[in-house]
């Protein structure tokens, strides 16, 4: 709850901030009837809060601070709220890390924000004093904790002539409700980055080692698979332990372009993938082959990367600016969400055709497997089990991934835009971010070229009748591959 002072002085706001509590806390305001009788203007209230409360310290280990503004309007028939209003704030932000320093300004900035208010009563004389039920008012998003205290002053200079601050109702009380990330999971997810980096690191060198020993060169599928790994090691590498020491107020967009890399190599990804092993006889193993699937992908990335410069990029200079805030801003924000919630849908249905396509290929092909010799028979199955069994976690990675986007920005907007009351747990975070990791490390521990050769026949025990291969992504020392094309000469034929 903010705390009303007077400041009388003039030009005030560029010299003084006010303390609404401790040894050198300003005069103090109880209601805005004891401004009237005392004959105090609205210029000259400063609306303080002081942050945490006291004999409280905020940390580094936070990481971030989201202030949501809530305002309490009376009714009064002769200062009613008008439709559409809007409330202009003078805000300023300081800091100190010592109760005695002298407070240093991060941020001052004049914003304004519109006011959705809904009165449930009728707009009667008896209906006086009533408070208006109003919307959330986003206010302010810094990306680091680097300080002890932070101090905000909230000024609502009123100018008839301009039409500022003018009938915006009675405001009573100004609250702010800060949210900030928990320093316990900070830790457990610092601890989980320290852990996998070198995991997935030393996987990566491994897979790409087996990969050089070959005395062919890399097909599109292994490429593809070792830049996925790249993109999970950029997100895995623990920068964030830096944030402890260090004002990086970037580290939430530096952050989400790492999450915005990995996506769209992951989606790229799942599409190559499928692709690779659709048995059909389309030319694959280039890049070039998937530019339409690929390129929506690269355009969508592009899109949300503008996006989040817009609201984070504008952050790093004024902390107080929000998209949200404007009209057009707020529709285009929406119509992104909802038009990137219908796409992933649609790319998830499409992928899960893919998937359908591959699997009854492979089941067609399958029939030919009893020709074989039992050796040469026993090894194709299990390339096909594996192959299936990978689908399948891929399926199943794809649908959490959807599910924890979708879940994710509705939770990310509640405050903002919505009245959704989904909360998201830590366990979900961890849980979705080790199963990446997870489904990486099985990638490429899988998909590792074999130094083993299966290829000569009089050891697997083939006649030379068996002319089946199962070429599929699955390599060996010598021959192209092994899991797409299981009947070579039916194709051809």
């Amino acid at each position: 709850m903010s705390v009303k002072c007077i400041d009388v002085r003039k030009n005030h706001h560029k010299t003084k901030w006010l303390m609404p509590w401790g040894p050198n806390h300003c005069k103090k305001l109880k209601d805005f009837d004891e401004a009237v009788s005392r004959q105090i203007e609205a210029n000259d209230i400063v609306f303080a809060v002081h942050i945490p409360l006291p004999s409280k310290e905020m940390s580094p280990w936070f990481q971030f601070m989201l202030f949501i503004m809530q305002l309490d309007i009376a009714f009064k028939m002769d200062n009613d709220l008008k439709e559409n209003a809007e409330i202009t704030l003078d805000v300023s932000l300081a800091y100190r890390d010592d109760m005695f320093d002298d407070w240093e300004e991060i941020a001052h900035a004049i914003e304004i924000r519109k006011l959705k208010c809904t009165f449930g009563s009728p707009k009667t004389v008896e209906s006086e004093g009533r408070h208006y039920d109003c919307d959330f008012l986003p206010f302010m998003e810094i990306g680091s904790v680097a300080h002890k205290y932070y101090l905000i002053n909230i000024r609502l200079p009123v100018n008839d002539r301009k039409g500022i601050n003018v009938g915006i109702g009675e405001i009573k009380d100004i609250r702010l409700v800060g949210i900030h990330q928990n320093g316990g999971f900070t830790k457990v997810w610092f601890a989980m980055k320290t852990f996998l980096t070198p995991s997935i690191l030393i996987i990566m060198v491994w897979y790409w080692r087996r990969i050089t020993l070959m005395t062919r060169a890399p097909v599109l599928l292994e490429k593809v698979i070792f830049a996925l790994g790249i993109s999970m090691t950029f997100i895995n590498i623990p920068v964030e332990w830096f944030s402890i020491g260090f004002d990086w107020t970037w580290m939430l967009l530096f952050g989400d372009i790492r999450q915005g890399i990995f996506y769209a190599m992951l989606l790229s990804f799942w599409i190559i993938f499928c692709g690779e092993h659709m048995m059909d006889q389309n030319e694959r193993n280039r890049l070039s082959g998937y530019w339409k699937q690929v390129g929506p992908i690269a355009v969508g990335s592009f899109c949300l990367f503008v996006f989040d410069m817009c609201e984070r990029g504008v952050q790093l200079k004024n902390p107080f600016y929000s998209i949200w805030t404007t009209e057009v801003g707020t529709e285009l924000a929406m119509a992104f969400i909802i038009v990137a919630g219908i796409c992933l849908c649609l790319y998830f249905l499409f992928l899960c055709f893919m998937v359908f396509q591959v699997f009854r290929n492979i089941s067609g092909k399958q029939s030919s497997l009893p020709a074989m010799s039992k050796a040469r028979r026993l090894h194709y199955e299990g390339l096909i089990f594996r192959f299936k069994f990978l689908m399948l976690i891929t399926l199943a990675c794809a649908a959490m991934t959807v599910i924890f986007f979708i879940v994710s920005q509705v939770t990310e907007g509640h405050w903002k835009w919505g009245d959704m009351t989904i909360q998201v747990n830590s366990a979900f975070f961890t849980g979705i971010y080790g199963m990446w990791n997870l489904y990486v490390f099985a990638l490429m521990f899988l998909y590792a070229p074999s130094h083993k050769n299966y290829g000569e026949d009089r050891d697997l025990g083939v006649n030379s009748g068996e002319e089946l291969q199962l070429t599929t992504t699955i390599t060996h020392v010598d021959g192209p591959t092994e899991v797409y094309k299981l009947a070579r000469k039916e194709a051809q034929e």
